[in-house]
C-alpha cells in the first residue's frame, strides 16, 4: 500500500483494491452523463420535430438549428455509449515501481507542491473521477499529456506548457 495523504488525522491509502473502485466510479460517473445525454438528444428531438418550429419562411430556421444541435446530442450518446463500453470491458493493469507508463496506468504527477493525479485510458479523455477527495483525470495516449506519459517510468521528468513534471507514482 501507499499513501496518498494525510486528511482529517486520517491516512488516505492506495492499493490494488482502490483502482477496481476508481474504474467503478468512473463507470457510474459516465453512465450518468449518458442519461443525461439520452434525456438532452431526447428533448432537443422533440423541439426540432415538433410542429411548432417549422419554418415560417425561408428564413426561419429554428427547425434546422433544433435539428443541429439534435444530430450533436446524438453523436454525444454515441461517443458516451462506446465510451462506457470500452472502460467497462478493459483489464486494468496492476504496475509496479519499475513499469513503464502504458494503458489504465493511474499516474501521480507533481509540478511544484501541486499534485494531479490522471488515469490513462483509450476512450473517455476529459472525464473526471472522484475518489478519496482526490480528483482523477481520464487522458488518453492521444492527448499532450498523453502523449509524454506513454512510455516513461517512476521518477522521469517532463515540460508542458513551460510546466515542470516529475512521475512521482505508476499504479
Amino acid at each position: 500500500m501507499r499513501v496518498i495523504a494525510e486528511q482529517n488525522g486520517s491516512l488516505i491509502l492506495f492499493c490494488d483494491m482502490n483502482k477496481a473502485l476508481i474504474f467503478k466510479n468512473l463507470i457510474e460517473e459516465i453512465t450518468r452523463n449518458l442519461q443525461a445525454a439520452l434525456t438532452a438528444a431526447q428533448n432537443t428531438y422533440d423541439i426540432a420535430t415538433h410542429e411548432d418550429n417549422k419554418a415560417e419562411n425561408k428564413y426561419d430556421t429554428r427547425g434546422l438549428e433544433a435539428s443541429y444541435l439534435a444530430g450533436a446530442q446524438a453523436e454525444r450518446v454515441r461517443d458516451l455509449k462506446e465510451t462506457l463500453t470500452v472502460i467497462t470491458n478493459i483489464p486494468f493493469k496492476k504496475f509496479n515501481g519499475d513499469d513503464k507508463i502504458a494503458m489504465t496506468a493511474l499516474v501521480e504527477i507533481q509540478t511544484g507542491e501541486k499534485v494531479n493525479w490522471v488515469l490513462v485510458l483509450p476512450k473517455g479523455g476529459g472525464q473526471n473521477v472522484n475518489f478519496q477527495e482526490q480528483n482523477i483525470k481520464v487522458i488518453t495516449p492521444e492527448s499532450p499529456l498523453g502523449q509524454l506519459l506513454i512510455g516513461k517510468k517512476n521518477g522521469d521528468e517532463f515540460t508542458l506548457n513551460s510546466k515542470e513534471y516529475c512521475i512521482v507514482g505508476i499504479f
